[in-house]
């Protein structure tokens, strides 16, 4: 059985893999114009601006985050 691909779960799968500014926020509990000074200062993970959106893919934040540890080994 196949799963039928609709705008709604095509969404939702988009949502799964993306992260708004606000959204990311949250994650890492920053202030979003910290963010937004990181663009600027080419820091933190990277994003893409897409119609004047920007959106972090995952996949990017879970890199930064594992390139952020620190620690024993």
């Amino acid at each position: 059985m196949s799963v039928r691909v609709t705008p709604e779960n095509e969404q939702s799968s988009e949502r799964l893999r993306h992260l708004r500014q606000g959204e990311l926020a949250l994650r890492w509990n920053i202030s979003p114009r910290t963010l937004e000074r990181w663009r600027w200062i080419s820091r933190g993970p990277h994003y893409l601006k897409i119609g004047g959106r920007v959106v972090y893919r995952l996949v990017d934040v879970e890199a930064f985050e594992v390139e952020q540890r620190r620690g024993l080994r």
